[in-house]
């Protein structure tokens, strides 16, 4: 199909977003749900923000594919994703892994998660697929990327970040030239090639690939009969496109959503307990580096209709505040000094009680003279009156998950057992 350099690209478009994966490196906190689904920022699930991207820079045809513990994840896209309308030509499919190959065959890997539902895609009649990771934190234009791959006439285009060199070993990394043609692709490297003029700096993959459909189709077809292949986008198919065809790099800066001057380009993976609370508690700071506030790119999720928050008690010890924090909608802060916390729609805290840098998932309660520092609390959990958690690490890890950096998860199932050892 001829390029048509004054058409959005987006328009011709589809975007494939994996969030099959556990995430296991979240431990308990996925128990219950994919991490895509877990919630972040107050109001949202981390795919959100890959599903926003997509709408806001145009794409109206997307596909979810799930497959770990998926029901969460399935019910927000259901009642946050809702407002597609085939009439206009718009779609989002939730493609479990059915089975559709063969009876004993879930998704053995990302391309594979693709390869399974070729019949659905080719229904779509598109000319580019992007394929996304479902579980980061970032704001992008697709557009500027789709643009560049129809440009370069290249066979993929991979999403890159500029690391320090010194950080780039855990992650997958592109050796470019100068035209930036990825000339290698090595998988957490002990010693990483650095960016051409830049001898500090090196190019880390985002799991995110923009190829022509026609190309990726006849590449998903033959990749599905190689019984030595892992069927894996950043396993096989890309460092066999680096080394028989044309694959370029995409910088991120180029095309990452910005709302002022001289803001920081934001991605990250909130994969650990320690890095997804210092992301959620950055979000309390006074200019927090990403800006959910912007309506010009908003991060559309499942819109609840919740009363508004309420904070009652005022006097000495027993006043309902919260400083340098976000309480969302139906929460009720009686009585309870909280501090640099993120409180989710529908926690109740009580009297005397103590939050300090505490991420509070929807649904739960802290009681009377409890004393929160550091912690997440799952969904729907109920702290115990006089429950201190945070100062005493070795006391936490008998009951509950504590990080290396010192964060304590505390979920329904840790305060049975905790319970149980205080009857």
């Amino acid at each position: 199909m001829h390029y048509n350099p004054h058409q959005r690209l987006a328009s011709r478009s589809m975007a494939f977003i994996l969030a099959g994966g556990r995430g296991s490196r979240l431990k308990e906190l996925t128990d219950l749900r994919a991490k895509p689904a877990v919630y972040f920022g107050g109001k949202m699930r981390i795919i959100d923000f890959a599903l926003s991207n997509a709408y806001n820079s145009g794409i109206r045809k997307l596909a979810v594919a799930t497959q770990y513990k998926s029901h969460s994840l399935i019910r927000h896209l259901q009642r946050g994703w809702n407002f597609f309308r085939a009439e206009r030509n718009e779609y989002l499919d939730i493609l479990p892994a059915s089975q559709m190959v063969s009876e004993d065959k879930w998704y053995a890997g990302t391309a594979d998660a693709v390869t399974q539902n070729i019949a659905i895609i080719d229904s779509y009649d598109i000319e580019y697929m992007i394929i996304l990771a479902g579980d980061h934190v970032y704001k992008m234009d697709y557009e500027v990327m789709l643009r560049e791959h129809a440009e370069s006439g290249a066979d993929v285009t991979v999403g890159c970040l500029t690391v320090p060199r010194k950080e780039a070993s855990a992650f997958g990394v592109m050796a470019i030239d100068k035209e930036r043609r990825i000339t290698d692709f090595l998988e957490k490297p002990a010693d990483p090639p650095a960016m051409p003029g830049a001898p500090d700096k090196a190019l880390a993959s985002m799991g995110i690939y923009v190829f022509r459909w026609a190309f990726l189709r006849e590449l998903l077809t033959r990749d599905a009969c190689d019984s030595k292949s892992s069927h894996d986008f950043g396993n096989d198919l890309i460092p066999e496109i680096v080394r028989s065809g044309k694959a370029m790099a995409h910088l991120f800066e180029e095309s990452c959503v910005t709302s002022g001057d001289g803001e920081v380009i934001y991605w990250r993976d909130v994969g650990t307990l320690d890095a997804y609370h210092t992301a959620s508690i950055a979000l309390t700071e006074f200019t927090p580096e990403l800006d959910i506030y912007d309506t010009s790119w908003p991060i559309w999720s499942y819109g609840e209709i919740t009363p508004p928050a309420k904070f009652i008690h005022d006097e000495d010890g027993r006043r309902g505040s919260a400083i340098s924090s976000m309480v969302s909608g139906n929460c009720i802060i009686s009585g309870t000094e909280v501090r640099e916390s993120l409180l989710f729609t529908g926690v109740r805290t009580h009297s005397y009680a103590e939050l300090f840098q505490v991420v509070a998932m929807p649904g739960s309660v802290v009681n009377r003279h409890a004393k929160l520092s550091k912690v997440i609390l799952d969904a729907n959990v109920e702290i115990p009156s006089g429950l201190v958690i945070g100062e005493d690490p070795e006391e936490d890890a008998k009951w509950f998950r504590v990080s290396e950096g010192g964060v304590t998860l505390v979920t329904r199932r840790m305060i049975d057992r905790w319970r149980a050892g205080h009857g």
